[in-house]
């Protein structure tokens, strides 16, 4: 009787990571990349919360490794809380303690306190059709106000105040460095 040819070993067989969107992922298994950012976020003082994977197959979002920022840095939140990737979510954080809050002191004479977002991770296309905007892999960040130490709110909206619109232009060019779209 013919024997039945052998299964490979098991040593061969390479593990295959969970599906991230399952669960929530062990950090033992994010990747290298997304621990270390994680690390930076945390020595800037960021506060955030690891969120469950988006995903959706038909539309073809998908943000394996989302975290929820609750601040960008000491003394600086963001209203509401934020999804995005962890990439994003640094260069936002980066952008509104080593540009903002400078052009705000420099500007407006007070500390920035709190950032106030409009859109963050949205599984969309860009403007109601067509190729999938950014939002869609938690790229993209819309900034909707600034509130100041003083108590002083400006908001991103057209025809500003003298003042607040040379703070707003001088943080606009600094963005289209680090993020790939600016609008406004």
């Amino acid at each position: 009787v013919p024997k039945p040819p052998e299964k490979p070993a098991q040593a061969q067989q390479k593990e295959i990571p969970p599906d991230p969107r399952s669960a929530f992922v062990p950090q033992e298994k994010m990747p290298d990349e997304e621990l270390a950012c994680r690390r930076r976020l945390k020595s800037m003082g960021v506060d955030f919360e690891e969120r469950k994977a988006e995903h959706d197959a038909a539309i073809g979002c998908s943000v394996p490794y989302p975290i929820a920022l609750k601040t960008l840095g000491k003394s600086l939140d963001i209203n509401p809380e934020t999804e995005l990737n962890c990439q994003m979510a640094e260069a936002a954080a980066r952008f509104a303690t080593d540009i903002v809050q400078p052009a705000a002191k420099a500007e407006l004479g007070a500390e920035l306190k709190s950032v106030g977002q409009a859109s963050a991770f949205v599984c969309r296309h860009r403007n109601g059709g067509g190729k999938l905007s950014e939002h869609a892999f938690g790229n993209a960040l819309d900034i909707a106000s600034f509130t100041l130490s003083d108590g002083r709110r400006i908001d991103i909206g057209p025809a500003p105040p003298e003042k607040d619109a040379k703070f707003l232009n001088a943080i606009r060019k600094a963005a289209c460095g680090p993020f790939k779209t600016v609008l406004g």
